[in-house]
């Protein structure tokens, strides 16, 4: 295992941080009709959940069930333009906050979110802004 998963808690950590993170997708209609299965979220937020403790050092459990991430392959069927990763980091960004409040280090949510703000922009299949709703970029970790 790795030193951040270890650090953190690990499964339980970033069970927490995927619940508290759809917790606000599920109250975002424009982001949660980027879901196959926009009513039933238990399988999205197990694959997430799996991804990022695998990703930060934890059991390979999701490339055991699902091979490799591939995480631009598996994104490529959803449209996801600036503003659909602008909201997913916003709900993200949240989640990290929420966590830091309960006693997360800061250093550790700032290298959380030095992953996902990239990863975030990696996942855009779309030109522009689609949504003129969509939330400003989130501020990085405080």
């Amino acid at each position: 295992m790795s030193e951040i998963y270890t650090r953190v808690g690990g499964h339980a950590f970033f069970e927490r941080l995927v619940d508290e993170f759809y917790r606000g997708v599920a109250g975002d209609p424009d982001l949660l009709a980027l879901y196959p299965q926009p009513h039933d979220l238990r399988e999205a937020r197990r694959r997430l959940t799996l991804f990022l403790a695998q990703y930060w050092g934890g059991p390979t459990t999701y490339s055991d069930e699902r091979g490799h991430p591939r995480l631009r392959m598996r994104h490529a069927p959803f449209p996801i333009d600036e503003a659909a990763a602008a909201r997913w980091l916003a709900h993200m960004r949240a989640a990290l906050d929420t966590l830091i409040a309960d006693g997360l280090d800061d250093g550790l949510a700032e290298t959380f979110w030095a992953y996902f703000v990239p990863a975030a922009d990696a996942m855009r299949n779309r030109e522009g802004c689609t949504d003129a709703s969509a939330p400003d970029k989130p501020a990085p970790p405080r």
